[in-house]
């Protein structure tokens, strides 16, 4: 694989889907879409597409993939939330969705969680219907890693935190331009987690990334569950 290479990091944001492209481990363009399928034919042909959303689901149980991030994030684990079975997912509204995961969890789903339901089925479909450039990776597992596992302590909201996270990407050479366009309509801290998402892709893409957990757990319909970075 060359040098220059294009991979993709994605997340999601109020107005839909934000991508930044690098090429060469450097950046190269943010764009922003609607629909996730529209977002990706804007990037272009990438090798990886590292998106910010759980990808593959269980029939019944958690997810391992959850239980590695937080464990990898400590003090910080309540930035990862439970990613309950398939079916809580397919349920028409939040009360039914909630009642199903209370009946094959024991526990309820946030209605934060149920917030991310058509953007989690957008993504799975995708993956699902044969394109496997996407893998799930978790931003802020993405920036302990640049930080040799310590998670950054201050929130991503705030001024503090979005300098650290903005530093942590420029001294791996992902420096974020002043001006992105369209896409700098999008909230600062999607942008900087579309941009930790592309530095896993980049990782996955060259053979240096990290799975959570290792190996990867199967999914309910074969696809591996893990989060990259």
């Amino acid at each position: 694989m060359g040098s220059r290479v294009d991979v993709v990091g994605v997340d999601a944001c109020p107005s839909g889907w934000v991508a930044v492209t690098l090429r060469g481990g450097a950046f190269a363009g943010a764009e922003t879409a609607g629909g996730l399928s529209d977002l990706l034919a804007r990037v272009g042909d990438a090798a990886v597409v590292a998106v910010d959303m759980p990808l593959g689901l269980l029939e019944s149980g958690r997810r391992r993939a959850e239980a590695s991030a937080a464990e990898l994030l400590g003090g910080h684990r309540s930035r990862v939330f439970p990613v309950p079975p398939r079916q809580v997912w397919e349920q028409p509204d939040y009360d039914a969705a909630n009642a199903c995961c209370r009946r094959l969890t024991g526990a309820g789903l946030s209605r934060q969680s149920w917030g991310l339901a058509a953007k989690l089925r957008e993504a799975n479909a995708l993956r699902d219907s044969g394109d496997h450039r996407l893998h799930e990776v978790h931003p802020e597992v993405s920036f302990a890693a640049m930080r040799d596992g310590a998670p950054v302590a201050w929130s991503k909201k705030g001024w503090n935190g979005q300098a650290v996270r903005r530093r942590l990407l420029e001294d791996r050479g992902i420096v974020l331009p002043d001006d992105l366009g369209p896409a700098g309509r999008v909230p600062s801290d999607d942008v900087l987690d579309a941009a930790a998402a592309a530095w896993s892709a980049h990782r996955i893409a060259f053979g240096t990334a990290v799975s959570l957990p290792a190996p990867p757990e199967a999914s309910d319909t074969g696809l591996p569950i893990a989060i990259w970075y």
